[in-house]
């Protein structure tokens, strides 16, 4: 066939965002930002860059951890508690959106206990989250991870932000983190119900 077909080897980069939450070489993510990956390369904002594995994932919260193994301590960012964050409280996104590295936009936190998948509460937020930005931080004030940006409701076809951003919370995240790292599985507990089927009808 002489025609201009794309050979079906070609790589495609995708961009995604995550943070490190161990010296060790620990980075969490979304999922859907390594699903489909074979390879994953890891740019910190010091320019270094390192081929990642996947130490696991965890779909029905959109999480992922990955580990590299640099010869030195990287630096880490804080988890806080998103318990603690309310309505109308400031927060920062972090991420590479459109591939821009090392983007920060600011807003605040739109409404907590957003609910997405069975396993999914949101923070929501106004602060700009767009392609790219997903599995980046949100920041308070503080300075400490209160959320993984996950999603945003979008009227374009293109991905432009509207204003509306989710992220996982980091309680959440935390949770997933160490159930992956320890077991590389993700066991959620599941309460159990009993029918009384004598009962009568109400």
């Amino acid at each position: 066939g002489g025609q201009d077909t794309p050979r079906r080897d070609m790589k495609t980069r995708a961009l995604g965002s995550g943070f490190i939450v161990d010296k060790a070489g620990y980075i969490i993510t979304n999922f859907h930002v390594v699903e489909k990956a074979d390879t994953i390369n890891v740019s910190l904002a010091s320019g270094d860059e390192y081929r990642a594995k996947v130490i696991g994932k965890d779909e029905g919260t959109d999480i992922a951890i990955l580990k590299v193994e640099a010869k030195k301590d990287l630096p880490v960012a804080k988890l806080g508690n998103s318990d603690g964050m309310t309505q109308g409280d400031w927060v920062l996104a972090i991420g590479s959106p459109f591939g821009l590295e090392q983007t920060v936009t600011a807003g605040i936190i739109s409404a907590t206990g957003r609910s997405g998948s069975r396993y999914q509460r949101f923070l929501q937020t106004d602060a700009a989250i767009n392609q790219g930005n997903s599995g980046g931080p949100l920041v308070n004030m503080a300075g400490e991870v209160i959320g993984v940006n996950t999603a945003i409701l979008t009227s374009s076809p293109m991905g432009g932000n509207a204003g509306v951003g989710f992220a996982l919370p980091s309680n959440t995240a935390a949770n997933i983190y160490n159930q992956l790292v320890k077991t590389g599985k993700v066991t959620r507990g599941a309460i159990g119900i009993q029918m009384q089927t004598d009962a009568a009808g109400a």
